[in-house]
């Protein structure tokens, strides 16, 4: 299965963020997954892309023509995808996914997963989303979503392949169902 992985290209400021990146990872790469993620050698991104890399797994990069992330392009993975733009670099990532994960991360992470999630309720896209609530990070978002549909902007279905967990056992799980 290939898994787009979105999140940050630097580490946060909790030892939380970093270890969950690296466990899940490891769980990509140990069960014989690919990670399609943003290219970028350090924070998050380097974290996730070197833990698959270790437990021997593979790691596509999508890194757009952009000088202040093409400084931080990973030179060891096992495919690098260049593209023109951010926007194409998203639309890559989402034809090549299977699944999408988002890890803490900004406002870019935040764009890339609500588009999933968009395109999702739209049946555009039909993998499972799945929001690594690592020590609560998207507790607010998942407020959010459900006051859209408590305000009828948005179904419940719409969200039935959305799963909010920190659990990497729950995770795998909802992955392989």
């Amino acid at each position: 299965m290939n898994i787009a992985v979105y999140l940050g290209s630097t580490s946060g400021n909790k030892d939380e963020f970093s270890f969950a990146a690296k466990s899940f990872g490891r769980w990509i790469g140990g069960n014989g997954h690919t990670l399609v993620y943003g290219g970028a050698n350090r924070g998050l991104m380097g974290d996730v892309a070197d833990a698959v890399l270790e437990s021997g797994g593979k790691v596509i990069g999508v890194i757009p023509d952009v000088d202040r992330i093409q400084e931080r392009k990973h030179d060891g993975l096992t495919q690098l995808i260049e593209t023109s733009s951010m926007a194409d670099r998203k639309s890559k990532m989402i034809e090549l996914a299977d699944a999408f994960v988002a890890l803490p991360g900004g406002i870019g992470t935040l764009d890339e997963i609500t588009e999933v999630m968009s395109l999702s309720s739209l049946d555009i896209v039909s993998g499972k989303i799945i929001l690594f609530n690592t020590d609560g990070y998207y507790d607010p978002l998942k407020k959010v979503l459900e006051n859209i549909i408590d305000n009828g902007f948005g179904k419940k279905e719409y969200f039935e392949k959305v799963l909010f967990s920190d659990d990497i056992e729950e995770i795998a799980g909802f992955l392989n169902e």
